[in-house]
Order: C-alpha cells, then sequence, then structure tokens
C-alpha cells in the first residue's frame, strides 16, 4: 500500500524497533498525527493462542472508560416492545423481516447489529454478510439480548467489541487523536485488562506477544508487553 510523505517523515521521527511504554506510545501516535481530520487511534494487539481452535478464540465488549470519540450507528433487528425500546434508546435503524430484506439487498452502512433471540431465526441466513464484518449479532458480545435498549445505550455510549482474527490479533478503537493523554491510556489499559481477563485457559505461553498503537494515517508506535497494563495512577506514583 502506497504511503504518503507525511508517513514516511514520520517514521524519521522515532525508533521503530524501540518498545515504548504506554504513556511514551500514546504521546508519540498524538505526535505524529498529520492528518486535516480528527485520526482514530488504533490498539492492535498480537496474542499467544491458536483461532483456528474454538477454545481459544477471544472475543467480547468492553466500555472504554473515555469513550470512544464516535458514536456507532447501531441497528436492531426486533419487533414489537423489544422494537420500540431500541428506537426509545436511540438505535438508528429497528426492523424484523424487512430489516432483513434491506441487509441481503446491500445494506450495510452499520457500526453495531443488535437482534433480539427471537428474531435469530431470520437474522441467522445474513450470516455470509455480516459474519465476514463481524457484525453478526452474538450473545457472548452482547449482541443477541432480550433487552435490546440497554445494549444499543451501551454501544451508543462507547462499549466496543473484540474478537481475534484468523492470526491471533485484535484491533480495537480506543479513542481519537484530539483525546488527551490519560483519556487515551486509561482506553489503552482498560483494553490490555480486558485481553488479560478473557485470557483462555487453552492458551499457552507468553500471551502478549506483541501491542502496537497507531493513528489512522501514522505509523505504528510499538509498546513493550511487559509494561502495557500500566495504568495513568501507576506512572504518577512512580514519577
Amino acid at each position: 500500500m502506497h504511503k504518503g510523505k507525511n508517513y514516511k517523515a514520520a517514521l524519521g521521527r522515532f525508533d521503530r524497533d524501540h518498545l515504548y511504554g504506554p504513556a511514551e506510545a500514546v504521546d508519540l501516535v498524538k505526535e505524529l498525527a498529520s492528518a486535516k481530520f480528527d485520526e482514530t487511534v488504533e490498539l492492535a494487539v498480537r496474542l499467544g493462542v491458536d483461532p483456528r481452535k474454538a477454545d481459544q478464540i477471544v472475543r467480547g465488549t468492553l466500555s472504554l472508560p473515555s469513550g470512544t470519540g464516535k458514536t456507532a450507528r447501531v441497528v436492531v433487528f426486533a419487533a414489537g416492545e423489544p422494537a420500540t425500546e431500541a428506537r426509545e434508546a436511540g438505535a438508528d435503524v429497528v426492523g424484523a423481516d424487512d430489516l432483513v430484506a434491506r441487509v441481503e439487498g446491500g445494506f450495510l452502512d452499520f457500526d453495531v447489529a443488535i437482534a433480539s433471540p427471537d428474531l435469530m431465526g431470520q437474522v441467522g441466513k445474513l450470516g455470509r454478510l455480516l459474519g465476514p464484518r463481524g457484525l453478526m449479532p452474538n450473545p457472548k458480545t452482547g449482541t443477541v439480548t432480550t433487552d435490546v435498549g440497554r445494549a444499543v445505550t451501551e454501544f451508543k455510549g462507547g462499549r466496543v467489541e473484540y474478537r481475534t482474527d484468523k492470526v491471533g490479533n485484535i484491533h480495537v478503537g480506543v479513542g481519537k487523536v484530539s483525546f488527551d493523554r490519560a483519556k487515551l491510556l486509561a482506553n489503552v489499559h482498560a483494553v490490555v485488562e480486558e485481553l488479560v481477563r478473557a485470557k483462555p485457559a487453552a492458551a499457552k505461553g507468553r500471551y502478549l506477544k506483541a501491542v502496537t498503537l497507531s493513528s489512522t494515517m501514522g505509523p505504528g508506535v510499538r509498546i513493550d508487553p511487559a509494561r502495557a497494563r500500566e495504568s495513568e495512577e501507576e506512572l504518577a506514583a512512580s514519577a
């Protein structure tokens, strides 16, 4: 993929091979961001798991303490009272068979899909469309639920989903470049702590293998996995 001159210039402003602490990485990512828009900051973590084995897939959701910096576009597959609750909670699109047909027709302009359990029979046939995009509702991530109103509120308010890809990487947006250091660091810490909590019992050896922080248009800054769990409080105490 072609990289612009700003990206190439940023590469010369830091040591790409050095393993930084989380706070140093946050500062660097903010400093290196050069786009004219408010870039998203993404945390990428390589886990010591084999996602080809069902008992080593790492997935779930968490609420970022500082939010994501954007409002997720949420669709809900529901009918009757759950549909009313979803609309009242601020869902962008709510429907049943009509929404299923709309998605089959190519409508995929959303970030999160939530479904009430009674609609999963119809939603299930959308697996080939939603699955590869990470949009398929699933009870493990709280997106198949009887309390759709609460789920909509949480995902609108900064709840994010994570899942290992086919090689064991997890990518999570942790805010915007415009966030101050404390807010970004709090989100990074929350994601790392959540991944450690979700470590599969079957995973052996080193679990946090590589951790990288980057902005949308900027280079990746490597974080020392041994220091990845450092929080703002711990940094302040050691200062």
